[in-house]
């Protein structure tokens, strides 16, 4: 039984996968499909249904791929009358293409489960972001003493690249004990492609930590990709108030805010 794009669209969400729906959304005059006609297009090249066929499907395929790539919408308008001028077809009509990406929500690891670290986890599930905890002391990286994430990783941080796989759309919160935590397990990650690395700290602490990651010989650039300490100014003091801090600041980055009060 083939399966409907309705059914193939709750499996990516159900397995936090991506791809782009493609809709029909004004037709006017001769063209190849009727309004309301879909598509959905997967990373691998892969796709259901259809939006008309021919140069036409191979276009929005094409923006598909890239709406993937970008997170971004886009209302695509094609004139099907003279392919000498690069209309895709002959049909004499126009017709409107949505293409819309369907993104996973972001994976937010926080590395170290202390006080801070069980803070950030509970808000940033319930501000909707999908959430895994790494801390090496076992005992700690359990449902039962820091609840609420998605999936829980006991190793030391070096090794946390071979249980995720940390891509642009991940975001890293190192709320750990020490700068020589941070030392010995920085590296894999500042060569991954996440969003955002964040280290909890003073100032004079991360000091310390880039002294000693120069010295182990990672570039000031791949360190300048560090946030610390992380999160906006709101004379935090308490765990909560420092993870709505944190949080904070990964919301701003996120959606390109500034950070400035709404009052101007």
């Amino acid at each position: 039984m083939t399966k409907s794009i309705y059914q193939a669209l709750s499996e990516i969400e159900k397995g936090n996968g991506c791809a782009t729906l493609c809709t029909v959304t004004s037709s006017e005059g001769s063209t190849p499909r009727h309004v309301g006609s879909k598509m959905l297009v997967y990373p691998d090249g892969k796709f259901i249904g259809s939006v008309g066929g021919g140069d036409l499907e191979h276009r929005v395929l094409d923006e598909a791929w890239m709406a993937i790539s970008d997170g971004q919408a886009r209302l695509l308008h094609y004139n099907m009358a003279d392919p000498s001028r690069g209309d895709p077809g002959v049909c004499g009509g126009q017709v409107e293409v949505f293409v819309e990406p369907i993104l996973p929500s972001p994976l937010l690891v926080v590395i170290g489960a202390g006080h801070v670290g069980k803070a950030v986890v509970h808000l940033a599930k319930w501000l909707g972001f999908r959430v895994a905890v790494c801390d090496d002391r076992a005992e700690f990286c359990t449902p039962e003493v820091t609840p609420g994430a998605d999936a829980y990783y006991p190793v030391t941080m070096d090794k946390l690249t071979d249980h995720i796989k940390i891509d642009k759309h991940t975001i890293l919160i190192l709320t750990t004990r020490g700068s020589n935590v941070d030392v010995a397990g920085l590296a894999p990650l500042l060569d991954s492609t996440a969003a955002y690395i964040g280290v909890i700290g003073s100032r004079r602490r991360w000091a310390t930590t880039v002294k000693a990651l120069k010295a182990k010989g990672i570039s000031g650039g791949k360190i300048a990709r560090v946030h610390s300490p992380m999160g906006l100014e709101l004379q935090a003091e308490t765990p909560v108030e420092i993870a709505v801090s944190i949080m904070a600041e990964v919301m701003m980055l996120k959606a390109k805010g500034t950070g400035k009060p709404m009052k101007g």
